[in-house]
């Protein structure tokens, strides 16, 4: 991040948060994790999309259930990329002794969170353009490709920009980047609890409330009612509330959190 204060003259005539995000982007994607990432995440949907269409044991999928788990796949491991990501923003800035030099450049707290913020959710963007071939593949000729690919898109992007936002609040406090991943994932596996519970204990009116208010068990309910009960997107859009309300107010928090709290130790004191 050396590389932020020798572009701090970039300033005059680009925002502050461009500034970080131009430099945190060339980071992750030029000799960083990104690139890496991206492709182990293709050889996963490369061998799901090659067993669904060959596997005798897998044939019994439809066409729009096999679309539906490859966009699962994919919000999931795009949202927990980018948490991992953010996750990392300040708390390993610290650990590389890099972060003192960050804050003495010429642009705010808040436009470095907004630029780290960006810059992570990049990782999502490049899972999601990468399921679109596969999605096309397994969804060919039965006209739910365009559905898929749309609610796929709104849904992740809500989820990735909530999981972000957390890894980045638990980024700006944690006293070291260890505690900062490790608390993120802790928190991811809770969310993903409920999808575990008994099916009988899911159609339950408590069991149904937990689905609707947990981001992550809504969103999939939703994909799963465009893309594999092929319903309009107004049928169901209740379910979208709560990814909606989290992404909107975790992307607040962070944002306030990463301009009042950001400094050279984690953790709340002044």
């Amino acid at each position: 991040m050396v590389a932020v204060a020798q572009s701090a003259s970039l300033r005059a005539r680009a925002p502050g948060w461009a500034v970080v995000l131009g430099q945190e982007l060339r980071d992750l994607w030029i000799g960083g994790r990104g690139l890496p990432l991206s492709f182990a995440f293709s050889l996963l949907l490369s061998v799901m999309a090659y067993l669904t269409a060959t596997n005798r044991a897998l044939n019994f999928l439809e066409q729009r259930e096999s679309v539906n788990l490859t966009l699962q796949v994919a919000i999931a491991v795009g949202a927990l990329l980018a948490l991992l990501a953010a996750a990392d923003a300040f708390s390993g800035e610290r650990e590389r002794g890099t972060l003192e030099t960050l804050l003495v450049t010429p642009v705010s707290r808040l436009e470095l969170t907004v630029g780290k913020l960006l810059a992570a959710l990049s990782l999502w963007l490049v899972a999601y353009c990468i399921t679109v071939p596969y999605a096309w593949f397994l969804g060919r000729g039965i006209g739910v490709v365009g559905d898929a690919l749309a609610v796929g898109f709104v849904v992740g992007t809500l989820l990735a920009v909530f999981l972000a936002s957390l890894g980045m609040v638990f980024s700006v406090f944690a006293t070291s980047n260890r505690i900062s991943i490790t608390v993120s994932l802790l928190v991811l596996l809770a969310l993903y609890v409920p999808t575990q519970l008994p099916s009988g204990t899911q159609k339950g009116w408590a069991g149904e409330l937990l689905l609707r208010v947990n981001p992550l068990t809504s969103g999939e309910q939703y994909v799963g009612k465009i893309v594999v009960d092929a319903h309009s997107w107004s049928v169901d859009a209740k379910w979208l509330v709560s990814p909606l309300v989290a992404a909107v107010l975790f992307a607040g928090v962070a944002c306030v959190y990463g301009a009042r709290f950001v400094r050279l130790r984690g953790g709340v004191s002044g």
